[in-house]
């Protein structure tokens, strides 16, 4: 028996010094591993480690918004540019302590001449408190230090105290000196610590400058630099459509914010907030510097920032200029004539209808005030002011006749008035005789238009009858005026555009009121559109203001070339040649001596176009109902008919109850600048 058990003492002894050894040498073995592995991190991964610890320790951040692109004209002119603005900006270093703010500030204040207009009182009463912190101290009562104790009142309830119990005679103390240096204090202390607060933007003297510069090894945390605004060479000329961007106050507008911040873009960039500055930020933002932050808050630039691309505009500057001082010469003049008390404002587009590009586009508003009038820029209004263009979309109107059978060539009628039971008769601005497809355009003649509409139709016309048009007739006309850009977005390159409106009421005798122009309504461009399709043969072409975009260089000069708009054909109208050529010769008519489109471009450059004349109505007492019958002007034209160079887009809009010729001087003095420029 005992033998048996000293047997089984030695066999568990030897297995646990068989375990040991075991455990022994995983344990050396792990260690070895360890030992490798610290090795090569320490040693031969070294270099490696440190630089990622280095990145890890380095904090890196971005400048303000870097210059944008410059904006320039088709011939290469310079219309918008960035000017250098001096500025003076406060970033508060590590440690940094109250006292030492407020000696900083008035060190400001002695050598700066900030407006302080805004100071608060509250401001005033916080300047006081960082001053007189042992005096404010005793303005809080034993009772109200000890509800702070008992977590009855807050340290934030504890300031309020403060600040109320500030009497007005211990603020009267301060003098002019003192309210600046608070107003500087409450700048430098504006917002989050880590932040730049800006002191001083613009209007900074020679001399302000200078001092500061001497002494910024003194004024702990305060500094300069170039900061940039934009500048447009051309003032006004051509400046509502160019945009605007947000300031450095403000940064993002809130109601861009999602957009702009899910690009990549920090809330106090500044960015195009309006047309084509809002259109094309992505290309003029230009590439901020890159700065690595030291222990203390100093920053060491690391990487240089850019200028943002520059663009091209289809624009002709100095064109441009000629043909927004016409119009207002002109809108002036019309002002002074006898009942167009209504008549406000003018568009002018001119385009070349070959590639889609913009030359010029302007609209001026006239406001009278007693005896003088102002001029205000009303160019945005070619995209979202819809008007009722009368007779000069009647090219599209016969295109759906001959389409659907409504008119064959040469189709010749007598110009009688219509009359539709329960209306007053229709008729045309005067009896105007036999016509054919062309006369009728060259006379405009309502009712040759309003027969076309009844064939398209499939309606009889009975005197004094009925007239009762299906949807159906109404959406074969709009499907044709949208192939030439009536009624549809012309997808021209800015951020809003009216499509104008469109009836909803399929009354047969407003179908006779469509076809001439005197329904739906649309904008100056889808007009401009409309001309260009016709004098392009039918092909509608993308309208649109950029035309190319080049990397910024040092030199300004434009030479690496990254992107060009290349001519876009939106749709073609579908209708034969024949028809569109039919058009085509009767615009030319217009412009003939007798036509009404006579003297509205010089015959020797070979003109086609149409007229229009609308019934309009305006409010006249602003109670939002329209009150008041007027009449719009519209022109519409190209040169020259054998192959068009060239569009015009003219209208006047509400010159009350007298057909004025303002429209028809806009547009023989802006064709003939056009011809004296590209002669």
């Amino acid at each position: 028996m005992k033998k048996t058990l000293n047997k089984k003492n030695i066999d568990i002894k030897k297995i646990i010094e068989k375990r040991y050894n075991i455990l022994i040498i995983i344990i050396m073995i792990s260690m070895l591993i360890l030992l490798i592995n610290l090795f090569y991190i320490q040693v031969i991964q070294k270099d490696k480690y440190v630089q990622k610890l280095n990145q890890l320790q380095v904090k890196v951040v971005e400048g303000p918004t870097a210059p944008r692109g410059r904006i320039y004209d088709r011939n290469n002119e310079l219309i918008v540019d960035n000017k250098p603005i001096k500025e003076i900006y406060y970033v508060k270093p590590k440690k940094t302590t109250v006292k030492q703010e407020i000696k900083t500030a008035y060190f400001l204040a002695q050598i700066l001449d900030v407006n302080y207009d805004n100071i608060t009182e509250f401001i005033l009463k916080n300047f006081w408190l960082k001053n007189n912190s042992t005096a404010s101290l005793e303005k809080i009562t034993n009772q109200e230090w000890e509800q702070l104790k008992q977590r009855k009142i807050t340290t934030t309830d504890i300031e309020k105290i403060k600040i109320d119990r500030i009497t007005t005679q211990e603020l009267e103390k301060y003098n002019e000196l003192d309210k600046e240096a608070a107003y500087i204090y409450y700048l430098m202390n504006k917002g989050y610590s880590y932040e730049e607060k800006i002191i001083k933007r613009d209007n900074i003297t020679d001399l302000e400058y200078a001092s500061l510069a001497s002494n910024l090894n003194t004024t702990l945390g305060i500094n300069i630099r170039l900061d940039w605004d934009r500048t447009y060479l051309y003032q006004e000329t051509f400046r509502s459509l160019l945009g605007n961007i947000s300031s450095f106050q403000t940064g993002i507008p809130s109601d861009l914010k999602t957009i702009y911040l899910n690009k990549g873009y920090n809330l106090n960039d500044r960015v195009g907030i309006s047309y084509l500055e809002y259109q094309y930020d992505d290309y003029l933002r230009g590439i901020k510097n890159q700065y690595q932050v030291k222990y203390n808050n100093e920053k060491k630039l690391i990487k240089s920032g850019q200028r943002g691309n520059d663009i091209v505009l289809t624009i002709d500057i100095k064109l441009q200029q000629e043909i927004e001082k016409i119009i207002e010469e002109e809108i002036i003049k019309a002002k002074k004539e006898p009942n167009t008390e209504y008549y406000n404002r003018s568009f002018v587009i001119i385009t070349n209808p070959n590639t889609g590009e913009i030359l010029a586009a302007s609209g001026k508003q006239i406001v009278q005030s007693n005896d003088s009038y102002k001029i205000y820029d009303y160019t945005p209004g070619i995209v979202t002011s819809p008007i009722t263009v009368g007779s000069a979309i009647k090219g599209a109107s016969q295109i759906v006749g001959y389409k659907y059978k409504g008119v064959e060539i040469n189709e010749k009628r007598y110009d009688n008035c219509v009359k539709i039971a329960s209306t007053p008769l229709k008729c045309s601005w005067k009896s105007l005789g036999l016509l054919n497809d062309i006369t009728a355009l060259k006379y405009s003649s309502n009712t040759y238009q309003f027969y076309t509409a009844m064939n398209v139709a499939g309606i009889k016309y009975i005197y004094n009858g009925p007239l009762k048009v299906e949807q159906s007739i109404f959406d074969k006309y709009r499907s044709i005026f949208g192939q030439f850009g009536l009624g549809v977005k012309t997808e021209i390159d800015l951020p809003v555009e009216s499509i104008g409106y469109k009836g909803k009421n399929d009354n047969g005798g407003l179908l006779l009121d469509f076809v001439i122009g005197q329904y739906d309504t649309y904008t100056p461009i889808q007009l401009a559109q409309y001309i260009s399709t016709i004098a392009n043969n039918g092909n509608r072409m993308k309208l649109y203001f950029l035309k190319k975009i080049y990397q910024s260089t040092k030199n300004s000069n434009l030479t690496n070339l990254i992107y060009e708009t290349k001519n876009q054909i939106l749709n073609k109208v579908d209708i034969d040649e024949i028809y569109l050529n039919r058009i085509k010769e009767g615009f030319k008519a217009v412009l003939e001596t007798g036509g009404t489109g006579s003297g509205y471009i010089d015959k020797k450059y070979k003109p086609a176009g149409k007229t229009g004349t609308s019934q309009s109505f305006v409010d006249t007492n602003n109670d939002n109902k329209i009150d008041t019958e007027t009449i719009t002007t519209t022109f519409v034209g190209y040169a020259p008919y054998d192959n068009p160079q060239v569009t015009f887009t003219v209208i006047s809009p509400d010159v009350s109850n007298y057909q004025s010729y303002v429209n028809k001087r806009i547009a023989k003095r802006v064709s003939d600048k056009y011809f004296e420029i590209y002669k």
